[in-house]
């Protein structure tokens, strides 16, 4: 599986640890994945997504998984999460 964020996108970034000595080796810094149960409205079901926290914030600032979905850019999204996007925005209008 790929420490990457279903929702955001994020992923790893690579840069140095430097000592006092400036001394450069590299790192990695990996984003603060969950997996988390998020409430769909529209489907009336719980989707289990491993998301980033800073995800998971955006998520609760916007209004809800739909409603976060619904205004992300497709190039963003996993698979499973433009699957679940598209069966959301189906449901909306019907």
């Amino acid at each position: 599986m790929a420490r990457r964020c279903e929702l955001t996108g994020k992923g790893l970034l690579v840069g140095h640890h430097v000592s006092h000595a400036n001394n450069k080796k590299k790192r990695v810094f990996r984003p603060n994945l969950q997996l988390v149960s998020l409430a769909s409205d529209a489907l009336g079901i719980d989707v289990r997504l491993r998301i980033s926290m800073n995800a998971l914030r955006t998520v609760d600032r916007v209004g809800g998984l739909d409603a976060y979905l619904l205004k992300t850019r497709d190039e963003v999204l996993s698979p499973r999460a433009l699957r679940l996007k598209r069966t959301i925005a189906r449901k909306a209008v019907a």
